[in-house]
């Protein structure tokens, strides 16, 4: 064990903190990658935050640590009421697309729209508009469901969601 937990806490809660290396460490040692996953359930935020990140980085460089724990991330990791787990659950589910079963995608459908409808979050709204766009453009009945959403989203005072939501209203009615 590398006590990752441990290491994931602490300093101001934007910064990286010891990010970076743990996943080089991780990157280095696949068997490692369990107990960064588990950080996931740690009761501070910041370690939970630093675990989001840690997966992005560690999904773009080789998707195969992530596979396994599809799963778990639909089943366990969709319910942490956290704004950071949500928006790299959409990061992430775009990154596997090509890896999921139909199921699996289905399920991540239905936690997105729960997302777009339910959370407040800026970065949480950016990128599940960005993640169900994407898979819209191939599913009739996604995009269909996603048109008012982003006709709302359009209104919204923050500038990066409303620009947001009109460029991908603009591409869905051509």
């Amino acid at each position: 064990m590398r006590n990752f937990e441990e290491r994931l806490k602490g300093g101001h809660p934007n910064s990286l903190g010891n990010t970076v290396e743990i996943v080089e460490e991780v990157l280095q040692e696949r068997d490692l990658f369990d107990e960064l996953f588990n950080c996931y359930f740690s009761d501070d935020e910041v370690v939970r935050l630093r675990t989001s990140n840690a997966m992005k980085r560690i999904c773009k460089v080789d998707k195969t640590y992530l596979i396994p724990y599809v799963d778990r991330f639909i089943t366990e990791i969709s319910k942490i009421d956290q704004a950071s787990t949500q928006w790299t659950f959409a990061q992430l589910f775009l990154l596997l697309e090509k890896e999921l079963s139909d199921q699996q995608k289905k399920n991540a459908i239905v936690i997105m729209k729960n997302n777009l409808e339910d959370h407040n979050d800026w970065i949480v709204l950016n990128q599940t508009m960005e993640t169900l766009f994407k898979w819209s453009i191939k599913n009739a009945e996604l995009e269909e469901w996603l048109i008012p959403h982003l006709e709302r989203l359009s209104k919204d005072e923050r500038k990066s969601v409303s620009k947001r939501a009109l460029k991908y209203l603009s591409v869905s009615k051509k």
